[in-house]
This record gives structure tokens, sequence and C-alpha cells, in this order.
């Protein structure tokens, strides 16, 4: 592995770029890192250089990629931030600064624990930049945790499957979420994991061969219909994610329908309608397996149609159809938009308002098991997109409810809510929703404020705040009213 890798990879995206700075970071490092070996005996700079590799297929900027080289510098060498700043300039030095302040999350005790992953939520608000450093980072330590005591390596796994994996499927970042997720299965749960492997070897590779047969008649009859694609290719459900659907249906593979996928990228998104017709004439669709997350997107932006129907001999497939801006965005999340160019700092997208949420959250809960009580439910807690009476998508908790949907709205709302309707019907406040429900909130405009038995039922942190907030604000009265009224005379 060398920069001449990292290069390569730019120039696959953007030819034209100016790549000195990356060439200079490199050899920076290189001379910084001179004669250190890592655990596995390998020189240390294999470990920057597939930090920035990584970064580089992520297509992050360029000093993104030159921080990623240098990010180990000032705590592993001789050299400092500053000779960093003195070389590359202040942006590259404020990205190792932040990878530095980071520090290493270790289960330490909660309260290390929460305080670690306080400066990460504050990092991500800062600069995103700085946390997809620390993501790659990460994925190459991973890799190479065989050259580790057993001890720190089930340390290193978990830490990833419980901290970082969740924050990139939060990110949207498919491809990462999946490496962090399968490799760290691999190390923390490897009996697990030996059985998962035993038993899809040979399931899965009579379902790719199979699939290989549907690839082709797929491909033949989007040619003879005219509908231009870009690729159709198989898609092999990955290890850890296929390991918690097991859990959920008793451990029996035969009820797993997307343990091997047929993924169609096509041009555009009338193609993708006019591709989901074709397939449907060919094959016949499962009834309720019909997914459009393109004309409803999930809230973190992912799109496609998906679809499991019949094949052949009665074989049941999944199939997803969507746009290669799509596939991009499903694969690399925030970073699918940004270009070798641009500054990675935090975006304005709507669809990252829980990190900002997180910074509310923390000013407002100090206390740290409340605050990783708050992160566990609203946070890496599996969501459900739930749907307003006019089509809007909305996030929630999993075993969400009415008044937790109101209060996501509006404080007002969630006030003064005093029924609901879930997909049409009456439904109680303490109803959990799913994901596809419509819910409708109606209010009662001189209701006075919430109820505290909502508390035993609400999901989430905003619900349970607000809640808390108003009953305390109408205790305060009441006692005030109480101190204040005249007395009578005798």
């Amino acid at each position: 592995m060398s920069v001449a890798q990292i290069i390569r990879e730019i120039e696959s995206v953007d030819p034209h770029l100016d790549t000195s700075v990356v060439d200079r970071a490199y050899a920076f490092a290189e001379r910084a890192h001179q004669g250190q070996k890592r655990s596995s005996g390998e020189p240390y700079i294999t470990h920057p250089t597939a930090t920035a590799l990584t970064l580089a297929k992520m297509r992050v900027d360029l000093n993104t990629i030159a921080a990623g080289l240098l990010h180990d510098v000032p705590d592993d060498t001789p050299y400092s931030l500053k000779d960093i700043e003195t070389e590359f300039g202040p942006d590259i030095a404020n990205l190792v600064r932040g990878v530095g302040k980071l520090g290493k999350l270790k289960f330490r005790g909660v309260e290390r624990y929460v305080e670690n992953l306080r400066k990460m939520f504050i990092a991500m608000a800062r600069d995103m930049r700085v946390v997809l450093i620390k993501f790659a980072d990460r994925l190459h330590n991973l890799k190479t945790l065989d050259a580790l005591p057993e001890e720190k390596r089930e340390r290193v796994a978990r830490e990833t499957l419980e901290i970082y994996a969740p924050i990139a499927h939060r990110l949207q970042m498919g491809d990462l979420h999946a490496k962090l997720e399968d490799i760290s299965f691999q190390y923390l749960y490897p009996t697990e994991y030996q059985w998962l492997q035993n038993l899809v070897s040979h399931r899965r590779t009579e379902k790719e061969r199979y699939l290989e047969k549907v690839q082709k008649r797929v491909e033949r009859e989007l040619t003879r219909n005219q509908i231009p694609y870009l690729s159709v290719h198989g898609r092999a459900k990955h290890l850890y994610s296929l390991y918690r659907k097991l859990l959920s249906r008793d451990r029996d593979i035969t009820k797993i329908y997307d343990l091997v996928a047929l993924r169609i990228i096509v041009k555009n998104v009338q193609d993708c309608y006019a591709c989901l017709g074709l397939l449907h004439n060919l094959y016949r669709p499962l009834k309720g397996r019909i997914k459009d997350y393109i004309a409803q997107q999930k809230p973190n932006g992912y799109q496609s149609l998906h679809t499991t129907v019949f094949c052949d001999d009665g074989e049941i497939v999944e199939l997803q159809i969507r746009t290669e801006a799509m596939h991009q965005e499903a694969e690399f999340g925030i970073t699918a938009h940004w270009n070798y160019e641009e500054r990675g700092t935090m975006p304005t997208d709507k669809r990252l308002r829980w990190v900002r949420d997180l910074l509310k959250f923390q000013r407002a809960i100090p206390d740290n098991r409340q605050f990783l009580d708050t992160l566990r439910l609203d946070i890496f807690q599996n969501r459900i997109f739930v749907f307003t009476p006019k089509g809007d998508v909305i996030e929630l908790p999993e075993e969400s409810t009415p008044i937790d949907f109101a209060y996501h709205i509006h404080t007002e709302i969630g006030n003064k809510c005093n029924w609901a309707k879930v997909n049409d019907e009456i439904a109680p406040l303490e109803t959990k929703l799913h994901s596809g429900d419509v819910i409708e909130i109606f209010m009662d405009r001189n209701r006075k404020g919430p109820s505290v038995d909502w508390l035993k039922f609400v999901k989430t942190t905003t619900a349970k705040q607000k809640i808390k907030a108003h009953t305390k604000q109408r205790l305060f009265e009441r006692l005030k009213n109480l101190v204040t009224r005249p007395t009578v005379a005798a």
C-alpha cells in the first residue's frame, strides 16, 4: 500500500485535481513514523496510508485525506501540531487536533465512557470530517485486531459495534456501517459468527448461482424493452445484519428472503418505475413486500424501490431498483454529495437534525447515566418511519407512541394532544407505532397541559422533557398562587 493507490483513487473521480498536498502529507508522515512498527510488525506508515485510502474512497476533500495521513503524528512522533500547521496550514492542523481530542473511547466506567461519547458528538457538530477520519482509522485498526491481546480485541470490537457502527448507520454510510459491524461481530461473538458462516455458506452459494440466471433474464428483458441500465448485480446481506434478523425469526434461515438480493441501477427515476413494472410482469410479487422509498424516502435520505418476487421454480428473490445517485447516497451517506474540493463541515441538511438535537441534550442532561439512556433510546435504538396526513416522513425510535409523534411535530401539539388516529382509526395514546403508520393528532385547545401519566409510556427524550417541564411549571404556579393568595381577616 502506497500513496500511489490513494492518488489513483482520487484521480478515478477527478483526474484534474492537484493532489500535491496528499503527496506532501504522505512524505511528512513517512518521515515522522520512520522506524516505527505496529503490533502486527508492519511499518507504522501502513496504518495512516490505509486510513487515507478509506477516506479517498469516501470522496472527502483533499485536506481530510491529508489529515488522515497525519492523524497520529502529534501523539506518536517527535513532530508537533505546530509543525503540521506550519507545513500544511490551519485547516489540516485543526482536523488532526480534532482527532486527537476525541481520544480513545474505552469502557472504563460509565463516566469516562459517556464523556468521550460527548466529545465525539461535539466533534461531529463542529466538523464532521473529524469523525470521518476516526471512522477510517477505526476500520483499519479492526482489520489488524489479530495482532492484539484477546482482551483488547474484545474491547475494540465492542466499542465499534456499540458506538461507531450505530453512528455510521445514522449517517447513512451503508458500506462503512456493514464493514464495521461484520469485523466486530467476528471478534466479539466468534462462536455465533462461525455458526452463521456455516449456516449460510452452502445456501448462499446456491442462491448466488440461481441469482445469476435471474440476472441474465432481467438484463435481457431490460434491453428488449429499451430500459437503459448501468448495472445489474447481486448483493449479499452482510453477516451481522443477517444475524440480528435471524434472532427475530427463531434462527430459521428459510424465513430470510434477502440473503442475496439483485440490485438494478438505472439512469433516472422514470426508469426505476418502468423497471419495477417490467419485473412485476415477469415475476409475481409477494403481497405487502413492495416498498417505495423514492416517493417516500427515509429521513436519512435513503431512496430505492424494493420488491420481493416469486421467480422461476418458486424461488423468492428480493429486487432493489435505484439510480446511481441513490446508490451513492446509500453507500456513502453524507459524503455522497461532496467532492474532493469541498470542505466537509457540518451540513445543514435536515436529515442531520439528530446531531444538533444531541447538542441540546448535552446541555439539558448533565447526568452521564441519563445521557447514555437518551442515546440508547433516541439515537442508537432501531428507528421507525411514520407519516403525517400530508405525507411528511417522521423518524422516531422503535416503540414510540402518538404522544412522541405529537411532541416531535411541535411542543404545543404535544401539550394539547387529546386523542389520535393511526391509519384512520382511533387509537389509544399509548399505542406503539410501526413503520408506515399514518398518524393524525387531535388537540383540545382548552387542555391545560400534558398528563403526568404519559411518562409511563412515552419513549423519546423530547417528549419526556416537555412533559416534565410543563408539570414542573404548573406545580410552581400553584405554589406561587398559594403563597400570594390574600388572607381573609377573622
